[in-house]
Order: C-alpha cells, then sequence, then structure tokens
C-alpha cells in the first residue's frame, strides 16, 4: 500500500483548502470556531499531518460555503492517471 499523505492529491486537497478558507479571509481559528474544534486540528490538515474522510471534508466544504466537489475536482486533476492504492 503507497502513503496517501502528502501525494499529489493530497497536496492539490491542501492547497485547495487553503485557498478557500483565505479567499474569506478566515483564519485558522475562525474555520475552527466554525466547525466547533481547535485551531490545532485545521493546523493540522492544512500542514499535511492529518488525513480527512469524505464526511469531514463535506462539513469543512459547509463551514467555507463551498461546494465539496470543488475539493474533488482539485483531487481528481492531481492524480495521476493509474495511481495505485
Amino acid at each position: 500500500m503507497t502513503k496517501t499523505l502528502r501525494t499529489d492529491g493530497h497536496l492539490a486537497l491542501i492547497e485547495a483548502l487553503i485557498s478557500a478558507r483565505k479567499s474569506q479571509k478566515l483564519s485558522q481559528a475562525a474555520l475552527a470556531d466554525r466547525l466547533k474544534c481547535h485551531q490545532s486540528f485545521v493546523a493540522r490538515i492544512e500542514s499535511g499531518q492529518r488525513r480527512i474522510d469524505v464526511p469531514e471534508l463535506v462539513i469543512i466544504a459547509r463551514a467555507l460555503d463551498v461546494p465539496a466537489e470543488h475539493f474533488f475536482e482539485a483531487v481528481i486533476k492531481a492524480v495521476p492517471p493509474g495511481e495505485r492504492i
């Protein structure tokens, strides 16, 4: 099994999440408030230390008021054809 942290797809997801947060001029703490979690949770995701699963991504997308599909599209573009798990 290959790693999924810091792969092209994971990095694309992180970049899209950070971009969405910053485009709304939200700090990590402000996003964490919307998510009802600690700022360190957001920091671990954005630094690539923590993966997020699909339900978490939907919750984060809603907190950012961005369609979850936006993040899926970023990942789909970044994952090379033929990539294996």
